[in-house]
């Protein structure tokens, strides 16, 4: 089984501009809230559950010298999405970064699958990042550029998935999330570029986080996963956070529109490598 990869360095590109990260307080959207503040950046940890989670990454934070916060908040829920920017920007005085990060996976054959189940995934997944999104919007539109701070007026990063190019049986709903994601970012890209806003997606593959330990946790597991990774490793969620942490820079500020997969080659359809 592979070993994990060495923690990175981060330059220090995002001084001065406070970010939101939703689901910070584990996995994907730990690493991505840490890394935004190796990176110069405040941020606002949201949470949903375990609190005391959220509490040790604003730790984290706060030990490479910038501001955090904790704000509990279902990011499917309007009224909270509302509240919970309000207070970020009473508390920072703006936001130049949004990472839409919170996600989840209810799986079940597509025959069995629940309204429930189907709703869900699709609120948080996909009516979360939308409502975020708008807020974000809402305070980038109202702000403007500041030239000394982001040749930006903000930055969008919308976390996706392979799967919104990839088909995933038994998990209908995350793909349709994931489709949808893509589509909802490229269109609020394509709407609010003339605002010197940009809007981008990050599409991981497998990623060594909790969500996903069984597929990684022992050699036969391993072994089968990197059967669909040419690069023959599992990815890190400082792989992603180095991603994220770039598109919000101003060494990305020509991309907007775009989908960085970052996931070993899993897109490339590996069972094709010897002519399917």
């Amino acid at each position: 089984m592979s070993e994990a990869a060495p923690v990175r360095h981060f330059p220090v590109v995002l001084e001065g501009q406070p970010a939101l990260v939703t689901g910070a307080n584990s996995g994907i959207g730990k690493a991505v809230a840490l890394g935004m503040a190796a990176s110069g950046a405040d941020v606002v940890v949201n949470y949903v559950v375990d609190p005391a989670a959220a509490e040790e990454v604003a730790h984290g934070i706060e030990a490479c010298g910038r501001r955090a916060m904790t704000i509990k908040a279902d990011v499917s829920d309007e009224d909270r999405v509302k509240a919970m920017f309000a207070q970020a920007i009473g508390h920072f005085g703006t936001l130049h970064i949004l990472v839409n990060n919170a996600g989840l996976q209810r799986d079940a054959a597509f025959h069995e699958m629940t309204l429930a189940q189907w709703k869900k995934v699709i609120g948080v997944n996909l009516t979360g990042q939308f409502l975020c999104a708008r807020e974000a919007v809402r305070e980038f539109k109202k702000r403007g550029v500041v030239d000394q701070i982001s040749a930006a007026a903000g930055k969008l990063v919308f976390m996706s998935s392979v799967h919104q190019e990839i088909p995933w049986a038994g998990h209908v709903n995350y793909a349709s999330s994931k489709g949808g994601v893509m589509q909802l970012m490229r269109s609020i890209a394509q709407e609010v570029a003339p605002l010197a806003i940009r809007a981008n997606g990050v599409g991981p593959g497998a990623i060594r986080t909790p969500i996903n330990r069984p597929a990684w946790e022992t050699p036969k597991a391993y072994g089968r996963l990197m059967s669909l990774v040419p690069y023959k490793r599992i990815g890190e969620p400082d792989d992603i956070a180095q991603a994220v942490a770039w598109l919000a820079s101003d060494a990305a500020d020509y991309v907007t529109g775009a989908t960085l997969f970052i996931d070993g080659g899993m897109s490339l359809y590996p069972g094709f490598a010897t002519g399917g």
